[in-house]
């Protein structure tokens, strides 16, 4: 157990009493089997299950033989550097330095725990392993030899408590099933890994404990999917409830398969469709046969190539007695020709919608879809006609809500809006979901100008993206403006809409650089979740390392290349740091040598050191960092592939280039790409945009040298494109939410925290519209926030938790960073950036 405490310090963490005492029953092996597993799982989130070893062994300038020994050293050096530790019993981190090391064992404990057990007559014995207490209790200050370890060991972090799953934290479990399971927006990698975790491990009346609606049609696949591969056709009652269009079984049938019902291309050339049984294949066909004909035929056309694999399964020409529907839809998909085939006099005289087409010497069946009707008002421009026709469909409208209004702007220049369309627009803002809600709002509230450059980001199960200059009618703020106000006026009721209310909200500043989670299916997984297009400080310190660590298959050679691309303010190519350029100006960027094959069972490692001060002096400002595959070969047939950066303040001195504990950020290089920009970082600013994005590239050979123009033009794009006025961000969101929940809202900044109160004349929208501009503050904050928050039901959105665990605290708390404020109760619910945005699901 205590070689278990040691190895877990050293990587930051620590055991609590339940969790510790739990392990402690359980025999030497098993003892040994789960210990093993456990530091498994956490090298391998912080990457550190491989060697990382560089090229030049001497980058970037040219074990205790007794486990008690190694953890008392390591703890007392902790101590040393940093005193205001969690306490393994309560797993509350001390607000002051009221915590210590137990005599002789070292556990953690704090000042309170150790009064209260001696208070029960049990403080003659360590809570955790049960030993014997010194005279005196905490183990006095150590000597020089240990403070020269504490110099040198690098820890200086307060630990993060692991802790032992209750019988109420299995019902916080099914809470969070349900929250995915009511999500409104895609889920990331990790959200999609702990539904599938959660399902695994659902009870037997799974259908029972189902929401009435799931909203997600992704998620729902899931769902579904599950529960046949449990239960077989007896799931069908279930399928037929639940599928309300072909889409849906299509997603079926592809999760059914093992894939992610995304119903991407790039999935579709990976995917081999599963078999499906007869009974099955019967209750599908009559689950399609019984939706509304019109948007059968238009969901199988909108999914042509997928549903003609589908119908290879499904066999729907056998059955087209029973099913003419489904029949008359794959007659219309095939392009069947009725003249010559067996089914074609069975449709000589088509129902409508559909009709008889005469191309050359084949006859087939026509229709004319949603699609069709939208585009031929908009070409003919038609902007009110199109909002008539999209009124049917809210998310179709507002995705299009800007291409509708340069419609409007470009045929009627200088007209208000048309009659009509605002009432249309505030109709469908009510009923769309989160996402298009606050894509409109981004994209609608920049300035804008002709010909200005426009970033895409095309759908698909990695991050691309794509930029080209806009060239068409900008359109006017008298336009967008009153669209906005009504966008502002939704978050506001679908803030207040659950009813739910909070006697106080703590908000961040910071949430302005955190951009509103979007198109997270394609997200990479990563150490942290900062959504794509965030800014956020880099640790502190002048010196950054980089690293990228891959493993290839035994069967072929893979070599990637960590590089950084440097650029002065006007984004002018300055110089590079790789493969072909080790040592950048006077050391200012190190590279620690080029792998050119990676094979299994360590892999390779690249590192690049970063000198902040001397890349600013030597004249860059921005470095973008670039991982390239050399030779071509795509991330994903890669065995494993991570790249991130390093704290090498964390970082013990003398120790191993790649420490765990100094992690701060990796993401998983996956997918059908081969050039990958994890970060952008302002030298000027010491902050770094996290971009998580692929670009295309094709040939081999990759090099900075040979990309330079593109990187560049693409990292200015993005830096424009992600910034604050240009997008929605969780500061927009958490204002929302605030201001309709909540007369008292707290808001800490860089220069302490103030308040806002809403007067008795103000509405709720002056009220979040002075929140918003941060006008007007009714004052500042006196004492700790913590105390503020004790014994209230609150709203907390913080970037960083570092705020203290306030005292019987309840509520709703988001934070993008762990710290001593997850050591709050249960009664403070813990939300993620997708949580917050999927709150804003209408009512």
């Amino acid at each position: 157990m205590v070689a278990l405490d040691a190895d877990l310090v050293g990587r930051g963490y620590l055991l609590t009493t339940q969790l510790r005492a739990t392990l402690a029953r359980l025999a030497p092996i098993r003892l040994a089997e789960l210990g093993d597993g456990l530091l498994a799982r956490i090298d391998h989130l912080l990457g550190a299950d491989r060697e990382h070893l560089p090229l030049f062994r001497r980058f970037p300038d040219a074990v205790p033989d007794h486990a008690h020994v190694l953890y008392s050293r390591r703890i007392r050096a902790l101590l040393l550097n940093q005193p205001r530790q969690t306490c393994a019993h309560c797993g509350r981190r001390s607000t002051e330095a009221g915590i210590g090391a137990l005599a002789p064992c070292a556990h953690l404990l704090c000042a309170p725990c150790l009064d209260g057990l001696e208070a029960q007559g049990r403080g003659a014995r360590c809570p955790l392993c049960g030993t014997g207490l010194s005279a005196g209790t905490y183990l006095g200050e150590d000597s020089s030899a240990g403070r020269k370890a504490a110099e040198v060991s690098g820890l200086d972090q307060a630990l993060r408590p692991l802790r032992l799953v209750s019988a109420s934290q299995l019902a916080a479990a099914m809470a969070e099933f349900h929250r995915l399971l009511a999500r409104r927006t895609p889920l990331s990698p990790q959200d999609r890994d702990d539904l599938a975790a959660l399902l695994a491990h659902a009870p037997a009346d799974l259908p029972q404990r189902l929401p009435e609606r799931i909203p997600l049609r992704e998620t729902k696949a899931a769902v579904l999917a599950a529960l046949l591969r449990r239960d077989g056709a007896g799931a069908l009652p279930v399928l037929a409830e639940r599928i309300d269009t072909a889409t849906d079984v299509l997603r079926l049938l592809w999760s059914w398969s093992g894939a992610e019902p995304d119903l991407l291309p790039a999935t579709a050339r990976r995917l081999r469709l599963r078999n499906v049984p007869r009974p099955l294949r019967r209750g599908l066909l009559e689950i399609l046969e019984a939706l509304p004909q019109a948007t059968l035929f238009e969901d199988l056309r909108r999914h042509r190539s997928a549903w003609l694999r589908a119908g290879e399964l499904l066999h729907p020409y056998e059955h087209r007695s029973r099913f003419p529907r489904v029949t008359a839809a794959f007659v219309l998909l095939r392009e069947t020709d009725l003249r010559t085939h067996e089914v074609g006099r069975e449709f000589a005289d088509p129902p409508a919608p559909l009709r008889v087409v005469e191309a050359g010497e084949h006859t087939r069946l026509g229709f004319t879809g949603f699609a069709g009707r939208v585009e031929t008002r908009l070409a003919a421009g038609d902007a009110a006609g199109a909002v008539r026709v999209l009124a049917a469909r809210p998310g179709e409208l507002v995705r299009r809500l800007h291409h509708v209004l340069r419609v409007h702007a470009a045929t009627a220049p200088g007209a208000p809006l048309p009659d009509g369309l605002a009432e249309t627009v505030a109709a469908a803002l009510a009923r769309v979901a989160p996402g298009p809600l606050l894509g409109a709002y981004g994209r609608l509230r920049g300035a804008r100008s002709a010909g200005e450059r426009r970033l895409y980001f095309p759908r698909g199960t990695v991050s691309l993206a794509h930029a080209k200059e806009d060239h068409g009618t900008v359109v006017p703020a008298e336009l967008s403006d009153p669209v906005c106000a009504l966008i502002e006026a939704e978050l506001l009721r679908r803030g207040a809409a659950g009813g739910e209310r909070y006697e106080l909200a703590l908000l961040d500043e910071g949430l302005v650089d955190l951009v509103a989670p979007f198109a997270e299916r394609a997200a990479a997984k990563t150490l942290v979740s900062v959504p794509r297009g965030s800014r956020q400080p880099l640790p502190p310190g002048d010196r950054l390392r980089l690293f990228v660590h891959w493993m290839q298959p035994e069967h072929l050679r893979v070599d990637l290349d960590l590089s950084v691309a440097l650029y002065d303010a006007r984004w002018n190519f300055h110089g590079l740091c790789d493969y072909t350029n080790l040592v950048h100006g006077e050391r200012a960027a190190v590279h620690s040598g080029d792998f050119t094959t990676a094979p299994p069972p360590d892999g390779a490692t690249e590192f690049v050191d970063l000198d902040l001060d001397r890349l600013e002096r030597g004249g860059a400002r921005y470095a973008v960092v670039i991982v390239f595959s050399y030779n071509d070969v795509p991330f994903e047939d890669l065995d494993e592939a991570f790249a991130g950066f390093l704290d090498l303040g964390a970082t013990p001195a003398g120790g191993r280039h790649y420490h765990p504990r100094a992690v701060r950020q990796r993401l998983d290089l996956q997918g059908d790409a081969k050039v990958s920009v994890p970060m952008i970082v302002d030298l000027a600013d010491r902050r770094y945009t996290w971009t998580d994005l692929n670009t295309g590239a094709d040939g081999g050979f990759h090099s900075v040298y040979r990309h330079q123009a593109e990187v560049g033009a693409l990292s200015r794009d993005v830096l424009a494109h992600f910034s604050p006025e240009n997008r929605a961000t969780l500061w927009d969101v958490a204002c929302a939410r605030a201001a309709a929940c909540t007369d008292e809202v707290a808001v800490r900044g860089a220069d302490g925290a103030r308040r806002w109160r809403r007067g008795a004349a103000e509405t709720v929208e002056e009220f979040a519209a002075r929140l918003r501009a941060l006008r007007d503050p009714d004052g500042a904050v006196a004492g700790p926030l913590t105390d503020l928050l004790a014994g209230r039901r609150a709203f907390v959105a913080l970037v960083n938790g570092d705020v203290p665990a306030p005292e019987k605290a309840a509520g709703t708390l988001y934070r993008l960073y762990p710290g001593p404020v997850d050591a709050a109760g249960e009664e403070l619910e813990r939300w993620t950036a997708g949580d917050l945005v999927s709150a804003l699901t209408p009512g």
